[in-house]
């Protein structure tokens, strides 16, 4: 069976509504307080931090820039990246929306894409991408790139896979720091990523997306089906405080 036919069944078999169909786990007061004083911490003590770290992760060696996630602390980008490894990904061009330090650009150009492009809107980010590729022996094939979302990508269909691991809460950034964290009331910063992927995803490309058991997955939901998109939970990874969920997004 090749792939066009594969996703044409896969397709036939979704319902677009079938698992992002929550507002997300609504908590007491001690799991918010709880929350509020896990951003504080990691808003103050890891992203505000002045210096240029130096960190490990997913077998990559990563220089992690002031106002970018750290990878080791926000243990998502390494499941993210355990996900891509099983993947093969030879020949792809690949897109990541967000990139950070380009964790998963990198893990993308492991698993055999041919050419990631790694956007962020904070220049740092985009900036640790680029140089993350080049120190991994991968910058023939990544390049960061500081944009909002895909805006500054012709509309056309370009990529095979686009990947994603948008801020997974609601609420108004403080600053460039906090836009990793929040992406606005309803998250208002991120609405127009799925249109826009789909104007750039290729007719039998996929998009996979992590979202958090904290998210409004119920909006993520109807923005998904607006743009057109089947959607499928193919993973979860149940921490502590929540679970990490990674979808798979197929156009219809």
């Amino acid at each position: 069976m090749d792939d066009v036919t594969q996703v044409s069944a896969a397709k036939a078999a979704w319902d677009a509504s079938a698992d992002l169909d929550r507002r997300g786990t609504r908590h007491g007061f001690f799991r918010r307080a709880f929350r509020w004083v896990v951003h504080y911490l990691s808003y103050t003590f890891i992203l505000s931090r002045p210096t240029i770290r130096t960190s490990y992760a997913a077998g990559f060696r990563l220089s992690v820039r002031p106002t970018v996630f750290h990878p080791k602390f926000f243990i998502s980008s390494e499941k993210f990246a355990s996900f891509l490894d099983t993947l093969d990904l030879s020949g792809k061009r690949v897109c990541e929306i967000g990139t950070g330090t380009g964790i998963l650009a990198l893990a993308a150009a492991r698993a055999g894409a041919s050419n990631v492009v790694a956007t962020d809107i904070n220049p740092n980010a985009s900036l640790s991408a680029s140089e993350n590729a080049h120190a991994n022996g991968l910058g023939d094939r990544v390049t960061g790139v500081c944009m909002n979302l895909m805006a500054a990508i012709a509309p056309r269909p370009t990529f095979d896979v686009i990947l994603s691991s948008p801020p997974k809460h609601a609420g108004e950034p403080k600053d460039l720091t906090d836009r990793g964290w929040h992406a606005g009331p309803e998250y208002r910063d991120i609405k127009e990523m799925f249109d826009q992927a789909r104007d750039r995803l290729k007719p039998d490309g996929r998009i996979y997306l992590m979202l958090s058991s904290d998210t409004n997955q119920e909006l993520f939901a109807s923005l998904i089906a607006k743009a057109g998109f089947s959607q499928r939970k193919i993973k979860e990874y149940s921490l502590v405080v929540e679970s990490l969920i990674i979808f798979e997004l197929l156009p219809r």
